[in-house]
Formats: C-alpha cells, sequence, structure tokens
C-alpha cells in the first residue's frame, strides 16, 4: 500500500457512509466510531467485510460458518469459528484487488489496525462510489435503449400498417375490376380531350394575342381618324365661310360621312363582341395556370418527404452506433466473467460448498448472458429488417427521382414551345408594325388630296 490511487477518508465519514449504504437495521445503529478508532474489534470489522460481500455477490453473512460437509472432520464443531475467518479471508483476497489493494492478509482480519483497516475500508468505499455511478449510466443506457426498442416496434408497427393499406389500396377486387376498366378508359380519353384542349388553348392564346394587336392598331387608327375628321371639319368650316357649295353636293357629303359614322360603329361592337370572346379564353388560361401551380405544389411536397426519409435515416445510423457500443460492454463484461471463472476455477479443490454454490452462480451468469445474446440476435435481426425497409424507402425515393425528372424533362419541352410561339408572335408584331406605318403614310396621303378636292 506504498502507493495508494485513492483518497483515504476519515473515521466519521466512513462510519456514515457503512450506515447509509452497507449496514441495514441494528447493524447501522450499533455501529460507530469507537469500533473503528483508536484499536478496531475484529468482529465489526468482520461483520462490514460480511456486509459488503453480500451487497456485491449476494453471499449471505450465515453461508460463512458452515462447514463443508465433504470433508470427513472428527470435530467438526471445533472449525466453525476458524471456518468463517478463513470463508472471510479467501472472499476477501478475491474481491479486494479489484479495489486497488493487493496485498491484504490474514491479520487484518483476527487483529485489525486502525490504518490499515482504514484503507481498505476507504478503497471499498471508492470501489462502491464507481459502481453506483456506473449502475446509474448502464441502468440510463438502458432506458435509451428500451426507448429505442419501442420506437423501432412502433415504427415496425406503423411499416407494416402502411404496407397492408398499400397492397388494400393497390389490389382490385373483381367485383370493381370492371369498373375500374372503365375509369382507366375514360382517364385515358380524359387526358387525351385535356392535351386537345391545351393544343385548342394555345392557338386560342395566340388568336387573342394577335386579336390584341389588331385592336390596339384600330384603336389608333380611330384616334387618328378622329383627329383628321376635327381637322377637316375646322377646314370645312373655313372653307364653307370661303364658298358657297350647292345643297346637293353638302347632302352627298353629309350622306357619305353618315354611312362612314355608321361603319365605325359597327367594327366598334364587333370589337366588343371580340373582347369579350377573348376575357372568356383568358379565363380559361386562368385556369390552367391554377393547374399549373397544383402540380408545383405537389412537387414541393415530395421534396419535404425526401427530407423526411433522411431523417429516418440518420435516427438510424446513430441507432447502430448505440447497438455497436452496447456490444463492446458485452464484449468486456464476457471477459471479466471468463477471468472471474478461471479464479473461481482454482479454488474448487479446497472448498467443495463454495464450488457449488458457484457453480449455481455461474449457471445463472450463463443463462444472463444467454438472455442478452439472444436480445443481441434479435437486435441484429431488426436492424436487418430496418436495413431492408430503408432499401425498400431509396428504391421509392429513386422512383420519385425519376418521375420528378420526367416532369422536368416535360416542363423544359413546353417552354421550348412557348419561347417558338413567343418568337412567332414577336415577328408577326414586327411585320404588323410595319404594316401600321404604311397605312398611316397613305393616310396621310390621303388627308393632302382631301383638301385639294375640296
Amino acid at each position: 500500500m506504498s502507493e495508494i490511487t485513492f483518497p483515504v477518508h476519515n473515521v466519521d465519514v466512513i462510519v456514515n457512509f457503512y450506515r447509509t449504504e452497507v449496514l441495514t437495521a441494528q447493524e447501522a445503529k450499533h455501529l460507530s466510531a469507537s469500533d473503528l478508532s483508536p484499536t478496531p474489534k475484529p468482529e465489526a470489522v468482520q461483520t462490514l467485510y460480511m456486509r459488503v460481500l453480500y451487497l456485491l455477490y449476494r453471499f449471505r453473512p450465515e453461508c460463512h460458518f458452515m462447514v463443508p460437509p465433504e470433508e470427513n472432520l472428527q470435530y467438526p464443531e471445533y472449525h466453525e469459528g476458524a471456518s468463517a475467518i478463513m470463508s472471510i479471508y479467501m472472499c476477501m483476497r478475491q474481491f479486494l484487488p479489484v479495489c486497488l489493494v493487493y496485498d491484504f492478509s490474514l491479520s487484518d482480519l483476527t487483529a485489525p489496525k486502525k490504518q490499515r483497516t482504514l484503507t481498505v475500508l476507504s478503497a471499498i468505499m471508492n470501489f462502491l462510489h464507481f459502481r453506483k455511478q456506473r449502475m446509474e449510466v448502464m441502468s440510463e443506457k438502458n432506458a435509451k435503449l428500451r426507448g429505442d426498442m419501442d420506437r423501432l416496434q412502433a415504427y415496425n408497427k406503423s411499416n407494416l400498417e402502411a404496407e397492408k393499406k398499400i397492397e388494400m389500396l393497390m389490389t382490385i377486387p373483381p367485383e370493381q375490376k370492371a369498373e375500374a376498366d372503365e375509369l382507366a378508359a375514360a382517364l385515358s380519353e380524359l387526358e387525351a380531350t385535356t392535351v386537345h384542349e391545351y393544343q385548342e388553348s394555345n392557338v386560342i392564346n395566340e388568336s387573342i394575342k394577335d386579336w390584341k394587336t389588331k385592336i390596339a392598331e384600330k384603336n389608333q387608327k380611330l384616334a387618328q381618324m378622329k383627329v383628321d375628321v376635327s381637322n377637316l371639319k375646322e377646314e370645312i368650316t373655313k372653307l364653307k365661310s370661303q364658298i358657297v357649295e350647292s345643297p346637293e353636293e353638302l347632302k352627298s357629303q353629309m350622306e357619305k360621312m353618315r354611312e362612314n359614322v355608321r361603319h365605325i360603329k359597327n367594327s366598334i361592337k364587333e370589337t366588343d363582341e371580340r373582347v369579350v370572346e377573348l376575357q372568356n379564353m383568358v379565363q380559361s388560361e386562368m385556369h390552367t395556370e391554377a393547374e399549373m401551380q397544383q402540380m408545383y405544389n405537389l412537387l414541393q411536397d415530395l421534396e419535404s418527404s425526401m427530407n423526411t426519409t433522411k431523417q429516418k435515416q440518420e435516427e438510424y445510423q446513430e441507432l447502430t452506433i448505440q447497438l455497436e457500443k452496447m456490444q463492446k460492454e458485452l464484449k468486456n463484461l464476457c471477459n471479466e466473467e471468463g477471468q472471474l471463472k478461471r479464479a473461481l476455477a482454482m479454488k474448487l479443490d479446497k472448498e467443495s460448498k463454495q464450488n457449488i454454490r458457484r457453480q449455481m452462480k455461474r449457471e445463472m451468469k450463463d443463462q444472463h448472458v444467454q438472455d442478452v445474446l439472444g436480445q443481441c440476435n434479435q437486435i441484429h435481426q431488426k436492424r436487418e429488417e430496418m436495413a431492408d425497409k430503408i432499401q425498400e424507402i431509396t428504391r421509392e425515393t429513386q422512383q420519385l427521382k425519376a418521375k420528378t425528372q420526367s416532369l422536368r424533362d416535360i416542363c423544359n419541352k413546353e417552354t421550348e414551345k412557348a419561347q417558338g410561339l413567343f418568337d412567332r408572335l414577336s415577328a408577326s408584331l414586327q411585320d404588323l408594325h410595319r404594316r401600321i406605318e404604311m397605312q398611316l403614310e397613305d393616310l396621310k396621303q390621303d388627308i393632302l388630296k382631301v383638301p385639294a378636292n375640296v
């Protein structure tokens, strides 16, 4: 004990700890500081060691006083007191190296010393603190593992329910198969009609744009004609003041002007009717734009579902990491159990009764290890099932990506078509502007000719 790696506590601290954590009932009440200092009592020290062994290994204190029945002793009652001390000594020799105390002797039980007993008790106290912390950590990990297992079971149940629902939705009963075929045929007809209507709507949109340009041109012409008419009226009034015309010529000119006004009114009515038709066409076009917006919203929903699948994959990776950690801890526990079994095998020949009890403990531990290994196998099976489900999810995501890519290709084609239509419309507009300019020049020439004729 020259180099101690744990703190040596005072007598009061040790007494309080063993009263609260190790001893029970009357033993905790009777233990006092006088039992350990200035000269520790062997009976008190032996009871403390027996209670520590019972707390750790569940080895009852009365079992230390039993003499092995297989040994042929002439007077077994003389060996009862020594057998208890030797049993405690052998058990403490096996246990104290775990507490980093390697030089435990028989005199520490029969004639204990103050400093020596305080160091041993403080070493056991340090080990019990460490054991308590590890047990808390293991309980937290077990709680987390149980929660994760519950989540896995819930996910498996939800996946099974979803698969059943998918199967129910995908399978068509024979009674409804004819109706499903009829619906499929109707859907194909509807798709064909929608494609045809979409083409017609494109043609109508083009015609609407053409009519809009024509209407704008006619409005410009009407405005120009009104300005010209007002100018001509002013000139006519000026000329009337200078020249006296015949009434017949005036009547003929008035009739011509009335006919021109009638023609202009008829053209305005026709343009109004055409504007109403164009408004109806524009409303149908707005309806198609709303349908396209719905398709865009569906694509956004698909992206959100992809994000949820990624989050589930991350959670599965975290669970696999936790399983690997638990497997490593199980391996360490198995190694420690193997070491304990080897140490117990060396003492089987000397203590037959202890051999029987240790054999029972071994069987219990083996059963526990088998249960743990069975749970690990179940976890591995569930992990494989989760891996298969993740592969199915990845396949579904790939299918969704392919669908989105096809939809993008269709959108690109439609944009190319729209760009071609736009180019055509721009070219037609340029031609219309040229024609308008030519007609304006003709109108100017006609206006110049009118005063000459007058």
